[in-house]
């Protein structure tokens, strides 16, 4: 039963502790409004300097982050604001690929010219953009995910699933992929072969999954359920990332992240804004911040599409309400 005391308020630290209200985390130390309303999808390129972002007002845009500045419209057809379902930069983020629900394009980041324009081989729930924007690995709603050549074409490899593929990944080398499909697996595949290495079956549908760029770690979650880091080589689970806030343990959703460049750290981002970097080879967190609201009032429900690594302790975060967030 809960303590009452009378006559006295209770101490802050005390009402912090039973609601759960208060948390260690950080507030962002910039943040920038990428569209009117909010936004359907958007993703950071690998060393964070570049946004896409398919927002439901104005369509696709590419934004320079340091300077900014929104770069290119980019929308499937002329006068049209399409509605961008999925979004991706290639490593060397020379390229990036936007998709609809019928269209896939890939772009180059430079000029903001469309490359290569193809239909869509099903429903793109997930995309992973390959070195070059050659390939893309695109997870589907037709229990597949399928290795697309962009540049001449056809499906190169099709990976079979039981269910919808809600999550894809790729190594930088392209030589594994990982997916998280709602029969709640997740598999580490060699592309080459498309051959299975590795399946894990958690407690729910897969919201996310992700590769270090090495290919030597995997990073697997499931909705308001496990989150674990594992080795793609055994299998084997090497960490379950504790979600407790406060006094009072809660079930998150993680839905975004990404490994650093050497793998050793892993930064993530939950369907409620929170952002957290944890230590890959221990499993322990190192610091947490809240995504930045639109709003003064109301309720934080912004949910994180893509998270990244900039330069000199920087991180970055894309949320829901269009909005980019910077942490220090």
């Amino acid at each position: 039963m809960m303590p009452v005391i009378t006559g006295k308020l209770l101490p802050l630290a005390l009402i912090c502790g039973l609601l759960s209200a208060c948390d260690n985390t950080s507030s962002p130390s910039d943040s920038q409004r990428f569209t009117t309303l909010g936004a359907y999808s958007g993703a950071i390129s690998q060393d964070g300097s570049l946004a896409v972002v398919g927002a439901q007002e104005e369509g696709g845009s590419l934004w320079n982050i340091q300077r900014k500045a929104r770069l290119y419209d980019w929308n499937h057809a002329s006068g049209e604001r399409s509605l961008i379902a999925a979004t991706s930069f290639s490593p060397d983020g020379l390229f990036a690929a936007t998709a609809t629900q019928q269209d896939l394009v890939l772009w180059h980041t430079d000029t903001g010219q469309a490359e290569w324009f193809w239909k869509a081989p099903g429903e793109i729930l997930d995309m992973a953009l390959g070195e070059q924007g050659q390939y893309a690995l695109l997870g589907l709603s037709n229990q597949a995910a399928v290795y697309f050549d962009i540049i001449n074409g056809g499906i190169k490899q099709t990976l079979p699933h039981q269910a919808r593929v809600r999550a894809v990944d790729l190594s930088d080398d392209a030589e594994l992929a990982i997916t998280g499909a709602d029969d709640y697996t997740t598999t580490v595949w060699n592309l080459a072969t498309a051959e299975p290495l590795h399946t894990l079956t958690l407690e729910n549908v897969i919201d996310v999954a992700a590769l270090s760029p090495d290919g030597r770690l995997a990073f697997s979650a499931s909705t308001l359920d496990k989150a674990i880091i594992w080795d793609t080589a055994s299998g084997k689970v090497l960490h379950t990332l504790s979600s407790s806030e406060g006094l009072i343990p809660k079930r998150v959703s993680y839905v975004a992240a990404r490994f650093s460049s050497n793998g050793n750290q892993l930064l993530t981002g939950t369907s409620s804004g929170l952002i957290q970097l944890w230590n890959s080879q221990t499993g322990q967190l190192t610091k947490s911040w809240r995504a930045h609201k639109r709003e003064a009032y109301g309720p934080n429900s912004t949910s994180i599409y893509d998270v990244a690594f900039g330069s000199n302790g920087t991180y970055y975060a894309m949320g829901s309400n269009g909005v980019l967030n910077t942490l220090r």
